[in-house]
């Protein structure tokens, strides 16, 4: 049986930069505030002109770049994303044919922030199988679309990028994805979300004065929920990899706020060198955050074969995971 190895990893983040300075000019906050809560300095905002199509393709271009791939060598495209172009038809199918990748079939993966990791857990399903054996995984968001901008404690947190995985089969033995976990608990819906647009809540004038098309987000308890859930997944994981924490070489973690991160690393008993930070460049940017963290690691040259890498990811259902690769 076939195991998915990491032929090309890329990633892309809009021109425009959102500095705190920035935000302190739009809202009641300040730079010292935001860095000590959630360690973010700065993000990236789309320009008008971009759709999450635009930067999900370009950054699955580099990743295909990467492996000397062609797009039409692409069997398989999957996009873990809540802010795709439209509801339907899926961001996956104009992906497809921003690349001209018209060998892959498309979809989406909504997840929320661990909408990547589900959609590598899948892929590697289908290429395990043989039923594929080139998977593009993208993880891509235009978040800032979907901000309250008057809500201070949630506007400071979100930025747009996309991050891209491209897998592939190999009979190599001991290497690749080793284990993955995914898991989701229904009864948090309401701890984080957008609750306006969809068949519950259809958009009206009264939902739009609401703002309940924009983020809604309890913090303090997104925080108990993912400094208990993330350490006790990744364990799990490595378990079902036979390994142990101190197996771990590098840990690719979702940027969604780097205390969260820290507290799940000193739980799990890893030092905190050995985790790749991004969050005070890039912000929360989703799905996009975990593969945008791989491809920075991976194109410093960090990632040698053999590395043992964990990684995990929670967001919005709530919805989290983790995996163990061997690179």
């Amino acid at each position: 049986m076939p195991n998915s190895i990491v032929l090309g990893t890329g990633s892309y983040a809009p021109e425009r930069v959102l500095s705190n300075a920035d935000l302190e000019k739009m809202v009641a906050t300040n730079s010292e505030w935001i860095v000590s809560r959630t360690g973010i300095k700065e993000r990236h905002i789309a320009a008008d002109h971009e759709a999450t199509s635009d930067l999900a393709a370009a950054a699955a271009r580099k990743a295909l770049d990467f492996a000397g791939v062609s797009a039409a060598e692409v069997d398989m495209i999957v996009v873990g994303t809540v802010t795709g172009d439209t509801p339907t038809p899926s961001c996956a199918a104009y992906v497809q044919e921003l690349l001209g990748a018209r060998n892959a079939f498309c979809f989406d993966v909504a997840a929320a922030c661990a909408g990547s990791l589900y959609g590598l857990t899948i892929a590697d399903q289908f290429i395990r199988t043989g039923m594929v054996k080139r998977a593009l995984v993208i993880g891509a968001e235009t978040l800032s679309r979907y901000v309250d901008w008057t809500n201070r404690e949630t506007c400071v947190l979100f930025g747009d990028a996309a991050g891209a995985i491209l897998l592939g089969a190999t009979e190599e033995e001991g290497h690749g994805l080793l284990a993955a976990t995914l898991r989701t608990d229904g009864s948090l819906t309401k701890i984080l979300g957008i609750p306006g647009g969809g068949s519950r809540l259809p958009l009206s004038e009264e939902m739009l004065a609401t703002k309940d098309s924009k983020i809604k987000m309890r913090g303090r308890e997104v925080y108990r929920v993912a400094t208990r859930l993330l350490p006790e997944v990744v364990a799990e994981t490595l378990a079902k990899a036979g390994l142990s924490a101190d197996d771990v070489t590098h840990v690719i973690a979702h940027q969604a706020n780097q205390r969260i991160i820290e507290s799940a690393l000193d739980n799990l008993g890893v030092p905190r060198d050995k985790c790749w930070i991004n969050i005070d460049r890039f912000g929360n940017t989703s799905s996009a955050s975990m593969p945008i963290t791989l491809d920075e690691a991976n194109r410093a040259g960090k990632l040698k074969k053999g590395d043992v890498i964990a990684m995990m990811a929670i967001g919005a259902g709530m919805t989290w995971g983790g995996a163990v690769l061997r690179w």
